[in-house]
């Protein structure tokens, strides 16, 4: 293996060289490796069919302000289709209200029928919709849908009285306590507290604070537990595993800011902005994901495969031989694999190149292994462990066992960003995390990024790296 020149990195503590293998993905919390009980169904979606029927209903009844004439099946039709296929197909809020979809209700009845009007007078001038016509037809409908749909929520905000969902909620005590308080002070929400998980015991009154796993087992076939709430951001990170797992037993997992409201926010629980998170493994490492990952990265190994052989004979000619780089490090799940690049640092031994922080020093390099690091073309060669599924086009950046097990310990939420593959580029990237910069920052960074992953967000930090490389800085 081809080591680079390297020196140690302040604030990194030393370390026996002579120890043990160190855990890659340590658990993060006492309850992250009890197995829940994966027999339970998961819990069902609200189901879009009552609000669906309501639509389709009111608009059927809308077209009885047309005429007998104006009545034919394939414009009633129309006006049923557009109503339904303007309805939103986002998640729903945890608690359904009808005032607070009203104006979008009625927008979407007034799009349908300005549509229906359009392509009637466009097919049939001779029985156009008059004005009176539109407007009456747009009056009926939005009643009975707003009637129907106000139904449809009465009666599902009157279930979760009855049986409202319970919760387990994850973060600081005292944050858990009083997100808690709140909840119960208004069962209108549908959510019934019934313990907290930390890592260590309060003795104060309140709920229940589980602190092991067996406890937090318990609770959740006792309980039926079927939400979880994470009250602070650090829980995403610090009991990732734990989540991950009580959302593979069924459990919706919300995240609620309790401390830093945001008013932008459209769902809220007894005032408290929440959303739902997605801890569902396929959606943070998706087949579309991979797809876009072959698809760049096969083209652009075709397109810059010139490039890459000039810049091979010329590193060759003009640094010696070792033109590869060759390194191990730390990809999707703890699982090691070779990274390739081009060199740009003389030769030293293996072990140094493991142990030792990579800081670049301009001034010792040659004039092109300077050039391929300020261009980050000596990164090129990633493409080859993209292809082969080593790595993704966008990820957390992938590091060396030996710092992957210090910065576990040091830095809450390092492991976590493991959940997905490594990536050439990140959101930690754009954002300037590159080179020696905060570990806890690129953590946080690359975590969110799981998080809310997308594939457009993939797209997004493709092109701002492609912007980025129009003003090079280097790593």
């Amino acid at each position: 293996m081809t080591a680079e020149q390297t020196v140690p990195s302040p604030g990194v503590p030393p370390r026996d060289q002579e120890s043990s293998s160190v855990s890659v993905m340590p658990p993060r919390g006492s309850a992250a490796t009890v197995r829940f009980p994966a027999q339970r169904p998961p819990a069902r979606p609200v189901s879009r069919m009552p609000l669906l029927v309501a639509d389709g209903v009111a608009a059927l009844l809308g077209t009885l302000a047309l005429t007998e004439t104006q009545r034919h099946p394939l414009l009633v039709a129309l006006l049923i289709a557009a109503s339904l296929l303007l309805c939103p197909r986002g998640e729903r809020p945890p608690v359904p209200a009808l005032l607070e979809e009203l104006p979008a209700v009625w927008g979407r009845i007034a799009v349908a029928w300005l549509v229906l009007a359009a392509l009637a007078a466009a097919y049939r001038p001779e029985h156009a919709l008059s004005v009176r016509t539109v407007l009456t037809g747009l009056a009926v409908q939005a009643a009975v849908g707003c009637a129907l749909r106000g139904a449809v929520h009465g009666r599902r905000r009157a279930a979760l009285l009855r049986r409202p969902h319970t919760a387990l909620l994850i973060g600081p005590v005292a944050t858990a306590q009083r997100v808690a308080a709140a909840l119960l002070r208004h069962p209108r929400c549908g959510v019934r507290p019934v313990g907290i998980v930390a890592e260590q015991p309060d003795g104060g009154e309140g709920l229940p604070v589980l602190t092991t796993g067996e406890e937090v087992k318990r609770a959740v076939i006792q309980n039926g537990v079927r939400a979880v709430l994470a009250v602070h951001p650090s829980a995403r990170t610090e009991q990732g595993q734990l989540l991950g797992a009580l959302a593979e037993s069924g459990c919706e997992v919300w995240e609620v800011d309790a401390d830093s409201p945001s008013y932008a926010a459209r769902e809220r629980l007894a005032g408290f902005s929440c959303r739902r998170l997605d801890m569902s493994p396929a959606r943070r490492d998706s087949v579309g994901k991979r797809l876009l990952d072959i698809l760049v990265s096969g083209t652009l190994l075709l397109l810059v495969s010139p490039l890459l052989l000039v810049c091979a004979v010329t590193l060759r000619i003009s640094d010696g031989p070792g033109v590869v780089f060759r390194q191990e490090r730390i990809g999707k799940n703890g699982k090691p694999f070779t990274l390739l690049k081009f060199r740009t640092h003389r030769p030293v031994d293996e072990h140094e190149s493991a142990t030792r922080w990579s800081v670049a020093n301009e001034n010792e390099m040659r004039w092109f292994c300077r050039m391929l690091r300020r261009t980050s073309l000596d990164e090129l060669l990633q493409l080859w462990n993209v292809l082969r599924g080593d790595m993704s086009l966008v990820g957390p950046r992938p590091e060396r066992p030996y710092f992957v097990g210090q910065f576990s310990q040091l830095h809450p939420g390092y492991a976590a960003r493991h959940r997905m593959r490594t990536g050439i580029t990140g959101l930690a990237q754009v954002h300037g995390l590159r080179g020696d910069t905060s570990i806890e920052d690129r953590s946080r960074f690359d975590n969110a990024y799981i998080d809310n992953w997308s594939l457009w967000q993939d797209v997004c930090i493709l092109l701002r790296t492609a912007a980025s490389l129009v003003r090079p800085t280097g790593s």
